[in-house]
């Protein structure tokens, strides 16, 4: 019996119906007005009776809600809350609102599934979940990247149309909204649909909104892969390790590294965009060498050289690597100029000096460039990391392998040798 009249004076919009129906019977049928549109008004009454308790109910609950909230707020203890920052972030203005909403056929959401399980496999890194939102303060077609609550990256699209990389060719004639691709920085046109079929004739390479977001999100990510990854998401590598490997984790942590150890060699090898995919050789490496040295610089050194066939498999094309060797008198220098501290080996070396360097690294890359091939850097396994360190901030993409950490079978073709 409770069930039936909870059923039947829940929802006033069948009670509604129901009156609605008893009084026409009583126009079409030979029952009566009189007495169907008495009982029909009673339903009807009943049902507005229920339906403005029901009104009320939920004013209260919202009030009651709402006073929650607030309590919530004013404890102090809550307060911490609103210092939790987001690994990564994705924000938009709300003209691009669409490209997330999978109502509208947005496949934003899905798109960056899709980019965490790539860097997973090419990187080894568990890209933790970003964190989607709208910002009424941007432009309305304006995004930002942010990494732990610190913008790194933004861009700006037009959703009703197409990117075309633009090769500085201004004979084409197709005409579009000057811009600079978001993630290279490459010049680009954003073109309207009807102009994309002719762009593709002419072999020009057409993005659509969606792409850009995504390739931009992606590379950014790639790019501050080593900011990402901390002590949390070390310590879930080291688990998952251990689940194949349990002596090897045992052997290596605690007993002889610690887990900020291990988070900086890590970090130094996704600077240098090294995967760290293959857990297992990493850590085998740092259980061999960490008993002489808890440097994480020269632990990270001997990593890569157990890397070396991910490295020359990275960086050699059809059993050939193209680079720039360090000459004789630029690796002296470097050594000569190595001061040993309580913090470890620091680099120190004359100003003068150091802009002879850089500047004779820019000519023989510039050549390179101008060959079309891409410069890598190549000098001895016991200045790679000193090289690293003075060139760096000028040229923190271009790769720096050391002569260890290439197969023997590789065949290294020097491009130039760099010198003083």
């Amino acid at each position: 019996g409770d069930d039936l009249s909870q059923q039947m004076f829940s929802h006033p919009n069948l009670l509604f119906i129901v009156a609605g129906c008893i009084a026409l019977l009583g126009v079409f049928t030979p029952i009566g007005i009189v007495l169907t549109w008495g009982i029909a008004g009673l339903l009807a009454f009943g049902a507005y009776k229920i339906q403005k308790n029901h009104s009320k109910q939920e004013e209260s609950l919202e009030s009651k809600q709402s006073e929650q909230e607030l309590e919530d707020v004013r404890k102090p203890e809550n307060v911490f809350n609103l210092l939790r920052e987001d690994p990564i972030e994705y924000e938009f203005g709300i003209g691009l609102i669409a490209l997330a909403d999978a109502n509208q056929g947005g496949d934003l959401l899905d798109r960056v599934v899709a980019i965490r399980r790539q860097i997973a496999l090419d990187l080894g890194l568990v890209v933790p979940v970003v964190r989607i939102r709208d910002n009424i303060q941007l432009r309305p077609n304006e995004y930002i990247i942010k990494i732990k609550g610190n913008e790194v990256a933004k861009g700006e699209i037009l959703l009703d149309h197409f990117l075309m990389l633009n090769p500085g060719d201004e004979e084409h004639g197709i005409e579009g909204i000057e811009t600079i691709e978001p993630t290279f920085g490459l010049p680009a046109l954003w073109i309207s649909e009807q102009t994309k079929e002719q762009a593709e004739l002419f072999g020009y390479t057409i993005i659509d909104p969606s792409s850009v977001i995504s390739t931009h999100l992606s590379e950014t990510i790639r790019k501050y892969a080593h900011e990402i990854i901390g002590r949390e998401e070390t310590t879930q590598l080291i688990e998952h390790v251990k689940e194949s490997y349990p002596s090897l984790v045992e052997e290596l942590v605690p007993q002889t590294l610690s887990v900020g150890d291990i988070q900086k060699v890590l970090q130094k090898l996704l600077k240098e965009n090294v995967s760290i995919r293959s857990l297992s050789v990493i850590f085998e490496a740092l259980a061999d060498y960490s008993t002489y040295t808890k440097n994480p610089e020269i632990l990270t050194e001997y990593v890569r050289q157990a890397l070396a066939r991910q490295l020359t498999s990275q960086y050699a094309k059809n059993g050939v690597i193209h680079a720039i060797q360090v000459g004789a008198g630029i690796e002296k220098k470097l050594a000569d100029s190595i001061q040993r501290t309580e913090q470890g080996d620091i680099l120190m070396i004359d100003p003068e000096s150091s802009n002879q360097v850089i500047h004779s690294f820019t000519e023989s890359i510039q050549k390179m460039v101008q060959m079309g091939v891409s410069p890598i850097i190549l000098t001895s396994s016991g200045i790679r990391m000193y090289v690293r360190q003075l060139v760096e901030r000028t040229f923190s993409d271009i790769p720096i392998l050391s002569y260890n950490e290439l197969e023997p079978s590789v065949e290294v073709q020097s491009v130039g040798v760099v010198n003083l």
